[in-house]
């Protein structure tokens, strides 16, 4: 039923388009995927999904302990549609929950922080498995929960006075190192078949005014047809 569904859905949306998302959708990946831990600058929040979004890294993860995570529609300029974005938000300590998750998923925890000892970008390892890099507060940084769950740190060499890079450049720079490797790499980085037609379905949907009314309509006809 979900093929039909998605090729009812793009009979109601130009050739150009169904093209477009049908040229992208296997260049996306969830090998890599990015974790922000309680930020608090809108600015920073939507620079981070657009780059995300133009690197083909599909899953965003996102930590609310004491910051709401409020990106400006301005800066990110709608790319959050595009875009598979969890929030942890319900819980006592929302950043153990999405550890938890994370791991369960088989993600090893990159810790990232100018102030711990760690490798350097160029001497990361994509081959050891799939890595969530996790970003922490423009403030604090990365929380003591992470510190304790992290498998690996991760440092991007400074060459000047400044002692850090600012978040979404931080973000910017380590997500364009690790895509544009794990592109050229033997890496089964693709999404399978099954949850690519999952991403399909949603960006139809927002390709469409109420998509609701429409899958009511073919939910419709398909329980007329049984009768």
């Amino acid at each position: 039923m979900k093929e039909d569904l998605i090729k009812y859905f793009e009979s109601f949306i130009s050739p150009n388009r169904v093209k477009l998302i049908n040229d992208i959708l296997p260049k996306r990946t969830r090998y890599v995927t990015i974790v922000l831990e309680d930020i608090n600058q809108p600015h920073n929040a939507s620079a981070i999904l657009r780059t995300c979004e133009g690197l083909g890294i599909q899953d965003i993860h996102i930590i609310e302990n004491q910051n709401k995570f409020k990106p400006s529609h301005e800066i990110a300029l709608g790319t959050e549609q595009w875009l598979n974005i969890y929030k942890y938000n319900q819980k006592e300590n929302n950043t153990l929950h999405a550890i938890h998750y994370l791991k369960e998923n088989g993600y090893r925890i990159i810790a990232t922080s100018s102030n711990i000892t760690g490798k350097t970008l160029d001497k990361f390892n994509l081959f050891h498995g799939r890595a969530a890099f996790v970003f922490g507060s423009e403030l604090n940084g990365i929380s003591n929960e992470i510190k304790g769950a992290a498998d690996e740190f991760l440092k991007i060499p400074m060459f000047g006075f400044a002692e850090s890079y600012n978040i979404s450049v931080s973000a910017a720079i380590v997500l364009h190192h690790v895509s544009w490797k794990l592109r050229r790499s033997k890496i089964n980085w693709k999404i399978s078949d099954d949850e690519l037609n999952d991403i399909r379905l949603n960006w139809l949907k927002s390709s469409i005014k109420k998509p609701e009314l429409i899958e009511k309509h073919f939910l419709q006809n398909i329980f007329q047809k049984k009768i």
